[in-house]
């Protein structure tokens, strides 16, 4: 897809384990999150990088380090010119420690594995799930 968007939005640093997901109220939207948004085959798809607790920053392939410590408002950078692209399963971005990535697609347009557990861990590069373009 196409980087038509990015949002860094400063936060708390919870820990992201099942203990504190289900002690903490809102515990995803409260903790720093850098939003990607794209235009992809599928329609529009969001990832959302949550920080967390250890995690030392959030990067980009295409603009590097996104979260250094001194920023505390929220910044937004918009690409209408020479956009990013990436192809599917293409390296987007890291955390420098580990932790969470939302995945947001339009209603009926990912078929998930059934392999694909809510809970369970995900590596680098692994298949969660089909797009509706791929199911065509």
């Amino acid at each position: 897809g196409t980087l038509t968007e990015m949002v860094h939005i400063p936060g708390r640093l919870f820990s992201v384990n099942t203990s504190t997901t289900n002690s903490v109220p809102g515990l995803f939207a409260r903790n720093e999150r850098v939003c990607c948004l794209f235009d992809t085959e599928a329609g529009p798809m969001a990832l959302v990088l949550v920080g967390a607790i250890f995690v030392s920053s959030i990067e980009t392939v295409w603009h590097g380090v996104v979260t250094p410590p001194t920023h505390t408002s929220v910044r937004n950078w918009q690409y209408s010119d020479n956009a990013p692209t990436l192809k599917i399963g293409e390296e987007m971005g890291r955390f420098n420690m580990g932790s969470t990535i939302i995945v947001l697609f339009g209603k009926d347009k990912i078929g998930w594995d059934s392999g694909f557990k809510a809970g369970g861990q995900v590596r680098l590069g692994e298949k969660i799930g089909t797009v509706a373009a791929e199911r065509l």
